[in-house]
């Protein structure tokens, strides 16, 4: 066994000199190392993503590895030596967590970098992305847990507890699980989302009635942005157990309608003509439908619906405005008599006042 580290005879004074000196010797190998990989990878999107992630937490993983081994070889002199051994031994454990963490976080920036947003068909890349995130998410919470529970097993007291969470077995695990019943329920429900993906990141949502985008995926709770920039938060679990409308589920082109009521004097063939002008006209139309035709027949009026098909819900909405009120500007002008109106006759009794004349 090798003798216990003793420079100045001094306990303490032999260990700050020691930890002075593996901390300068860990922080100038992680510089240097740090330097090389950047140098090496610099045109390496892939390392160049996990040293960027990576460099931070390595360095605090080394400064911790380095005063271990300090403190392991130090004399047993000082009364407190074991409980800094055990403290920094909890630090080791939260640096190389934090590393994961980091690991993890670069993983996920990677597939996005491959799979950018910012294109005309971005479908593929909202999927891959999508479950990315949410997987990631995932591994994040798993290496949290693990961490805790390998710091909680360093502790005597507790060394149970740390091992029933790491095993998820015993009675402590039941009772935690059922405690966690709604974190576990969006935990697998997140699992569930991220392979089956009935949404994905950007997707248009009709959610409780309100239409929106998917802004963000956490691990509990999904974020749509509604179309006033509020934001309506739904837990995972939600989207498993309770129908909504997903507008870009397989696609992003949509058809929409425009309702429009008239008098039944008006001729529908040139309505129909001029619908379909003002949908040849609008930026907004992206050629595949557009139709018009009687929907429904009232007591005093008509029921005429168009159809107009564009690329996306936005410039959909933009599409029937446009048509609404082109259609109402040609009524207008070309039959002035032609929207629905509320027709009385009034007969003017005049039997009375011609006999008292």
């Amino acid at each position: 066994m090798d003798p216990p580290l003793q420079l100045t005879g001094n306990p303490w004074l032999d260990l700050a000199t020691a930890s002075l000196a593996a901390i300068a010797g860990a922080l100038i190998v992680h510089g240097v190392g740090a330097a090389i990989l950047e140098r090496v990878l610099r045109f390496h999107q892939i390392g160049a993503v996990i040293v960027r992630r990576a460099r931070e937490p390595a360095r605090w993983v080394l400064i911790f590895a380095a005063l271990g081994l300090v403190l392991q070889g130090a004399a047993p002199t000082p009364p407190s030596l074991p409980t800094l051994r055990h403290a920094n031994g909890l630090l080791v454990i939260a640096a190389v967590t934090w590393l994961a963490l980091a690991a993890i976080d670069a993983l996920v920036d990677i597939v996005a970098a491959f799979n950018p947003r910012d294109v005309a068909d971005n479908l593929h890349a909202r999927r891959v992305r999508t479950r990315t995130r949410v997987l990631g998410r995932t591994l994040k919470t798993f290496a949290i847990v693990f961490g805790v529970s390998a710091a909680l097993i360093t502790f005597p007291g507790v060394r149970q507890l740390g091992a029933t969470l790491l095993a998820s077995a015993g009675v402590a695990g039941l009772v935690a699980g059922l405690a966690a019943r709604p974190v576990l329920g969006n935990l697998i429900a997140g699992l569930q989302i991220a392979f089956t993906q009935p949404i994905r990141i950007d997707d248009v949502l009709i959610v409780e009635g309100e239409w929106g985008t998917v802004e963000e995926i956490t691990g509990a709770y999904v974020v749509v942005k509604i179309w006033d920039e509020r934001r309506l938060v739904v837990p995972l679990q939600w989207f498993i157990e309770h129908p909504f409308q997903n507008w870009t589920r397989t696609s992003s082109q949509i058809i929409g309608t425009v309702f429009v009521w008239v008098d039944y004097r008006v001729p529908v063939e040139p309505v129909r003509a001029q619908f379909l002008r003002l949908c040849q006209e609008a930026p907004e139309w992206d050629g595949r439908v557009a139709n018009l035709q009687v929907t429904e027949l009232g007591e005093h009026a008509m029921q005429l619906r168009g159809l107009a098909s564009s690329v996306d819900s936005g410039k959909n909405w933009d599409l029937r405005c446009r048509l609404r009120e082109g259609l109402i500007a040609w009524l207008q002008g070309e039959h002035p008599g032609s929207l629905p109106r509320a027709r009385a006759e009034v007969r003017i009794a005049r039997a009375a006042s011609d006999r008292a004349g």
